[in-house]
This record gives C-alpha cells, structure tokens and sequence, in this order.
C-alpha cells in the first residue's frame, strides 16, 4: 500500500526529474541523429540541444524555460486508490513553480489572467485507464511544449478521404508537417489519434507521443509500418534542426487507434518538440516502485 507522503515525494520527484531532462528514449535519438546530420547548420542547432541538456543537469535548471502544460497519465488495476493522487500533483507543480524550475504560464483561456503560479481550472489534468487485473500502477506525467501546439491538426476524414492504402491520411499528416516548418522545435516526435470521434483523436495522439517509448515498436504491425513509413516521409521534407533544413525533423511517430463510426476517420496530429518533458515510475502494491521513463 502507498501512503500518501510517499505517493507526494515519488510525485515530486518526478516533476522535478521530468523538467530538468529528458529520458533515454529520446537524448538517444537526438544524439543519433546529430551523427548522421550531414547540413553543418543543422549539426550546430543539434549540438547546442544536447549541451542545453548537459548545463540543465549540472545546474539543476529547468531544460526550456517554457512550462509546457502538464497532464498526467495513470494506469491502474484494482487495487489503485486515486485518494491524494491530484492533491499530490497539483503541489508538486506549484512547489516547482516556487522553486523556479517552472515558469508560470498557465492563463484564464479568455482573459488572459495569469495565476501566477500554474494553477487554474482544470489543472492539474489527470488522465486514468483502468485495466483489469493489473498488478500494478503506472503513473507519467509530461509537460508538453505549447509552441509545438500551433502546428497540431485535426480533421474529420471521410472513408473516400482516407483513401487507397491510406493515401489521404498520409498527404494530411506530411502537409501538416509542411506547414508547420520550425514552429514545433523539430527534430520532434508527433502523435498521430485516428478513430472514435473529434475528441478522442486528439486524446490518443497527445497519450501516444507522452507515454510511448520514443524508440519503441508498435505491437501492432499495420501502426509499426506505418509509423516508420510516416517518420521516412517526414524526414524526406528536409525542414531539419529548428526548421532551418537538415536530414532530421522527426525523432519519433507514434500512433493510437479506437474504433469509430463507419461515416467517419477522425485523425489528430500532435506535436511533441524534441524537450520531451515527461517521468513516469511503476508502483506496486507493497510499495516499492521502478523507473518507466
């Protein structure tokens, strides 16, 4: 059984390490793709994003001085209680701001009013699936870059605009890449939600690109190939480092789908900028818990 002072430092620690680095999954890509970078000025952004990540580490500084928006994924068995869960976060988050890891950048969507500490309506945001018969809780919480946002899209396809071998999907998902240049911080990773309705689009592509391994491979082999084909293509615009040309603009595609009516193919395409803030651990139930990110 967690207790609740333990589930507030495990949450603190996780703020903290999320938005002073990033994880393995993606400072290895980056370094990877500075070896194989053949534009000397994409090369230069490259370098100058790793050592960001060096003097972030050595000075206990926050990775970008953006908070990004937080939002918390939870996966849970039976034995999960919740109790404390929001309280936990929402403190942490504040503490953090305190403490100057965070910026303060949460705003009233209207007026602008800004709390001055990342408080308001709806945040912390918390996201909870429940899967049956898990032995555990896995919780991971990411602080997603707002700039990345202007290039995100979303479009209701219709079955004929989806098309022959997926088609339209794949010309909508390499014009939105197109379009968006250097506004997302390439080289990034992007989320892709298709299925359900307008809404759940949007929330798979955000929980694909938060919680997935940027290295892993989609269990399913229709995504996985369509995942690589997607990351090939993207890297074929040559927008590179910042937008400012190169051989790497996506470190990462991942893809989440649910079912939808037969009228319609919601798709969602969320960027991630390549300041992949995000911590999860794994908890079980006598207490003890293990890294996930």
């Amino acid at each position: 059984m967690v207790i609740a002072e333990q589930l507030q430092k495990e949450i603190h620690d996780m703020v903290i390490r999320a938005v002073t680095g990033i994880s393995d999954d993606v400072r290895l890509p980056l370094e990877q793709a500075l070896e194989r970078e053949t534009s000397k000025r994409s090369q230069d952004i490259l370098r100058s994003m790793l050592n960001n990540l060096e003097v972030a580490r050595k000075q206990d500084k926050a990775v970008c001085q953006s908070p990004g928006y937080p939002t918390t994924y939870v996966a849970y068995g039976d034995d999960f209680s919740p109790k404390g869960l929001k309280e936990a976060v929402g403190a942490s988050v504040l503490e953090a701001t305190k403490r100057g890891y965070l910026r303060p950048s949460i705003v009233d969507p209207l007026t602008r009013e800004n709390s001055g500490d990342n408080t308001g309506k709806g945040v912390p945001n918390i996201e909870y699936l429940y899967k049956t018969g898990m032995p555990y809780t896995d919780i991971v919480i990411s602080f997603k870059g707002c700039g990345a946002e202007l290039g995100n899209a979303m479009e209701i396809l219709t079955p004929a605009k989806l098309g022959e071998g997926l088609k339209g999907l794949k010309r909508f998902v390499l014009e939105t890449a197109l379009n968006a240049g250097g506004k997302p911080c390439p080289p990034y990773g992007i989320g892709i939600g298709i299925g359900g309705q307008m809404d759940i689009a949007a929330r798979l592509s955000r929980f694909a690109i938060s919680t997935r391994r940027w290295d892993d491979i989609n269990p399913d082999p229709e995504l996985a190939a369509l995942e690589a084909e997607l990351k090939d293509g993207i890297n074929a615009l040559k927008l590179g480092a910042a937008g400012i040309g190169g051989d790497t603009s996506a470190l990462a595609v991942k893809i989440e789908r649910a079912h939808t009516h037969t009228a319609i193919a919601p798709v969602a395409i969320n960027f991630h900028c390549w300041v992949a803030r995000r911590a999860g651990i794994r908890i079980f139930s006598d207490g003890h818990t293990e890294k996930l990110l």
